[in-house]
């Protein structure tokens, strides 16, 4: 049975993925450092301990030492390539380590993958690599424009997966990923998503901290989306070095995402408006057709339903 590598799988995006892949009743293992991620992301309602149980192989290792990633990519099929510095404010403030990790780490795995024989290799992209280019949809083929340390570090992943494609032999397949949520996120940290931010902040009764003007806009992305976007593409053949949007292909402003919250919980939330943050982008919305023709991407929860059930969660969970 083929063996699916997920770097970052304990983390946000890279957990829910293991919980789907393991469901189907693949083989999975997940390199993961717990930097970001944490095991117990890795404990599913109806599947419980998968490490514990033997139905995912963990490897506490780093991108950025080589023996790891042979190690984690030896005998693996497909790699999906989550693990990253994400964050835009902590990119400004310690540029150097996320280029190290985005960038160097990307190069080491993606060396791996072709040194071990694997077939493809999804990667982790971001949306942010538009920067600020107008408030029309973005779309794959446009100028781009990273306006942060993180968002050209995202794009130089994406180069470098482009030429190991032409290059290397190594397929790769590069998915933009627009604002996701969902469960598993952390609200706690100090670079935490809007999203849990805002949710932890309305169960406290605290104020909800707005950058900028509130005007703001999101193209927010449940994670099953997401999930979907990279099985999807794990065995769809003549999409090796493509680049895919993955949205939901709807504007939300922040005054939006909170009016939608206020809906959520039955009341009004306090606003505390701020300055707006470095780096920030003003307008972010994807066209998602290209998705939808070459890879059947589908939008499965929709923005509303995806607020309602993070927000259940983050209920019970504090």
């Amino acid at each position: 049975m083929s063996i699916y590598l997920i770097t970052g799988g304990a983390g946000f995006i890279g957990s829910n993925l293991v919980e789907a892949l393991v469901e189907q009743g693949r083989r999975v293992r997940v390199l993961d450092n717990f930097s970001t991620g944490r095991k117990e992301n890795l404990v599913f309602p109806d599947l419980g301990d998968v490490v514990g149980k033997g139905l995912v192989e963990l490897i506490e290792g780093d991108l950025l030492d080589e023996e790891n990633c042979l190690e984690a990519c030896r005998d693996a099929q497909l790699v999906f390539h989550l693990a990253a510095i994400g964050s835009v404010p902590r990119s400004l403030e310690d540029p150097t380590y996320t280029n190290d990790v985005n960038i160097r780490g990307t190069l080491n795995l993606l060396l791996a993958a072709r040194n071990a024989g694997v077939n493809r290799l999804v990667y982790a992209s971001s949306s942010s690599i538009y920067g600020n280019s107008g408030d029309a949809p973005k779309i794959e083929t446009q100028a781009l424009l990273p306006a942060s340390p993180y968002a050209i570090s995202k794009l130089a992943g994406e180069q470098y997966c482009k030429v190991f494609a032409e290059e290397y032999g190594l397929e790769t397949v590069s998915l933009r990923y627009f604002n996701v949520f969902g469960p598993s996120q952390d609200p706690q940290s100090r670079y935490a998503a809007v999203i849990p931010k805002f949710i932890g902040q309305a169960l406290k009764g605290e104020p909800l901290e707005i950058h900028g003007d509130g005007e703001q806009s999101r193209d927010f992305t449940y994670v099953d989306n997401v999930v979907q976007a990279n099985i999807s593409v794990a065995d769809i053949k003549g999409i090796g070095g493509e680049v895919f949007n993955v949205a939901c292909g709807a504007r939300i402003t922040i005054d939006d995402l909170v009016v939608h919250l206020e809906a959520v919980l039955g009341r009004e939330l306090a606003r505390e408006y701020t300055e707006a943050r470095p780096g920030d982008i003003r307008c972010s919305v994807a066209d998602i057709s290209r998705a939808r023709a070459q890879i059947g991407y589908e939008v499965k929860v929709d923005f509303s339903e995806g607020l309602s059930r993070t927000f259940d969660y983050f209920r019970r969970s504090m």
